[in-house]
């Protein structure tokens, strides 16, 4: 028997063009291609048409086409501080999960907290012509900032930073840290052990700024012996403690200034045996999803790095479209659990 039309077998991805495509659903190549790009709305009909379509046929876009016939690369840069870190990886988790729903292809670099390496990352998406930046807590001036964003939209966070095509999404780290110390305050804790960040990086400045202003509407006398460098990782944590401990200075708790410090700090305890609460209370900050499955789950202040990726990723979208971005960033919480107690 002789094959009919409809008896053809599918397209392999890839094989279908654009045209076939308009053809099927009854629509300009033109309004397929803006559909694919997301420059422009579709209509509802048009567009189930189109996606009709491109399941019957098995279409694949072609993003180097699309790049050289819009001037657009369809892919952004991501700078994070450390792609392992689980804190960065909410938040590239956030950034991913809407570029690719929008058809954007994130490009993920390292800064490792140093300006060099930021400016290096910068360097290399330029040369891939990304369509806009992304970010993630920068180290770099203010000023080499703005002047990046005059050519490339950028979406910045964890800075609080206004210029031309510029996206800042400050999270309140002051006052976050700030509602921590203040909890250990509040049950009769007065030498307050606090493990910083890496210095000068804009985070670790504004939480140690949040412990020091608690610490002086309470009226309680500041100690300099009791705040030591943590560089925001677990083994950061576990020195800064197994250093407080020789200190000999004595402490009823410990701000940590994120969580994995405090993951650091607590086996450092335990290895001197002090128990958490019941010697020692602990907080961290971010509310990592291992926080709440620490043992004792750990008191913390939730800052939501995935939702803020999240925002970042519409944000970039809106600023490369022209658009204006409304971006409203989650305020600080603190989530109390069981690493902290009242003084004895």
């Amino acid at each position: 028997m002789t094959p009919g039309p409809d008896d053809n077998p599918p397209h392999a991805p890839g094989q279908a063009s654009l045209k076939m495509v308009a053809d099927e659903a009854g629509v300009s190549p033109s309004t397929v291609s803006r559909f694919l790009n997301g420059t422009a709305k579709v209509a509802e009909h048009k567009r189930v048409a189109i996606e009709a379509a491109i399941r019957k046929l098995h279409f694949v876009a072609n993003p180097m086409a699309s790049s050289l016939a819009g001037g657009k690369s369809r892919c952004i840069g991501v700078i994070t501080q450390d792609l392992s870190s689980p804190f960065y990886g909410q938040a590239l988790l956030g950034i991913e999960d809407v570029l690719t729903e929008a058809q954007f292809q994130p490009l993920f670099m390292s800064g490792h907290w140093r300006e060099e390496d930021e400016r290096r990352c910068i360097a290399s998406l330029e040369g891939r012509r990304v369509d806009g930046l992304i970010i993630l807590s920068a180290c770099l001036p203010d000023e080499v900032l703005l002047e990046q964003a005059q050519r490339t939209p950028m979406v910045m966070t964890g800075r609080s930073l206004q210029g031309e095509g510029l996206v800042s999404l400050g999270f309140d780290d002051f006052e976050g840290a700030r509602l921590a110390t203040e909890h250990l305050i509040e049950r009769g804790h007065r030498q307050i052990a606090f493990i910083r960040g890496t210095q000068n990086h804009p985070d670790a400045t504004e939480r140690y700024g949040g412990f020091r202003a608690a610490l002086k509407a309470h009226g309680l006398e500041f100690d300099p012996r009791l705040v030591v460098q943590g560089h925001f990782l677990e083994n950061g944590g576990y020195a800064a403690t197994k250093a407080l401990i020789k200190n000999g200075v004595p402490f009823s708790a410990i701000f940590a200034a994120n969580d994995q410090m405090a993951f650091g700090a607590i086996l450092a305890l335990h290895e001197a045996s002090l128990r958490v609460p019941e010697h020692v209370s602990v907080v961290g900050f971010d509310d990592l999803t291992a926080s709440t499955y620490f043992v004792p789950p750990l008191t913390t202040v939730r800052h939501s790095m995935y939702e803020i990726g999240r925002l970042a990723a519409k944000a970039i979208i809106h600023a490369i479209r022209g658009e204006a971005a409304e971006v409203a960033v989650p305020l600080p919480e603190l989530v109390v659990r069981a690493s902290t107690a009242a003084v004895g």
